[in-house]
């Protein structure tokens, strides 16, 4: 008895600590307030408009008086020819993130971290981490006029180099599209997704790179047996992060490359899930078959989070939760 009671009193006394902590760092629990609000206005209070999935929404009729309609708009989207044509796009675009853009980063983090000289590495990644900060709209004008097949250097170097014979219309090609997207988006990103990574590799104790080289490991040696296995925890987390976005193929850099591209000629391949939802929502103003799509995208990336971190716990030990 004596036992329980002292586990009462000692409860108490905790939790008498963490509200006197609070009381006395008010100042800095205050900074999360802001946070909160907006939060709580921009991301749960208008979780209410999920719900005109289910409806066949009249903008006059207003929320309440549109009619319900169950799973009808789920059932269009996945019985729909457009279902096929945005899911390969999603996949096909996704897929290629993942095995290109993905490793980008690590490979550009371990790269640094094997330059030597300090001031060459401030350098590099200052280069490659600039680009971040424009934006898309940046890049899309850059890579129109990068490809450009009057006049633009991509064109005027294959000339040079006897490639082609004549200018070749990159802006007009379908063929064209996914790689000039996936090129963007590493020259884009690499560098500031590599600050990752450049971190956990900075922060592996010396020691062990001292204790590999006394026993004649070279260079490639320490990248396999010590660095790539001491942030393999970073990469198994940011890796279940970009399966469960495998359905998020972009919105901005897809949207504005493809108006980039000359009469749409490449929507048949550009069409994703966030440009099918902002065509049918936005511009055809149905909105309930928007939510549904969005709906439907969003489940299926949770279901992709739960798997991925499940199958990652069990085969690493390193998982989100």
């Amino acid at each position: 008895m004596s036992v329980n009671v002292n586990r009462i009193i000692g409860k108490k006394n905790n939790l008498f600590n963490i509200n006197t902590r609070a009381l006395e760092q008010f100042q800095l629990q205050g900074m999360i307030v802001p946070g909160l609000v907006l939060l709580v206005l921009f991301s749960y209070i208008p979780m209410w408009g999920v719900l005109m999935a289910f409806q066949k929404y009249d903008i006059k009729r207003g929320f309440w008086g549109s009619p319900w309609v169950g799973l009808d708009n789920f059932k269009e989207f996945i019985f729909s020819r457009n279902f096929t044509i945005v899911m390969y796009n999603t996949l096909g675009i996704s897929c290629l993130r993942l095995f290109i853009c993905f490793p980008a980063p690590i490979i550009l983090a371990i790269f640094l971290n094997e330059v030597r000289s300090p001031l060459l590495k401030r350098i590099f990644q200052t280069v490659t981490y600039l680009p971040y900060f424009l934006s898309w709209i940046v890049v899309a004008g850059l890579v129109f006029s990068m490809m450009s097949g009057d006049g633009g250097p991509v064109n005027a170097v294959l000339l040079k180099l006897g490639i082609i014979k004549q200018p070749y219309n990159f802006m007009s090609e379908k063929r064209a599209f996914w790689p000039i997207l996936i090129t963007a988006n590493v020259w884009k990103d690499v560098g500031f997704q590599a600050i990752i990574y450049f971190a956990a590799i900075t922060g592996i104790n010396p020691e062990y790179f001292e204790a590999a080289e006394i026993d004649g490991a070279g260079r490639f040696r320490k990248i396999a047996h010590i660095t790539i296995p001491s942030i393999a925890p970073q990469i198994v987390i940011l890796l279940i992060l970009a399966i469960s976005n495998i359905l998020n193929a972009g919105f901005e850099d897809v949207f504005l490359l493809t108006s980039s591209w000359r009469n749409g000629a490449v929507t048949p391949v550009a069409d994703v899930i966030e440009t099918h939802v902002y065509r049918m929502g936005v511009i055809s103003q149905r909105f309930s078959y928007a939510t549904a799509v969005g709906l439907f995208n969003s489940v299926v990336s949770a279901g992709l989070l739960v798997g991925a971190n499940w199958l990652s716990r069990r085969l690493t030990d390193n998982s989100l939760w």
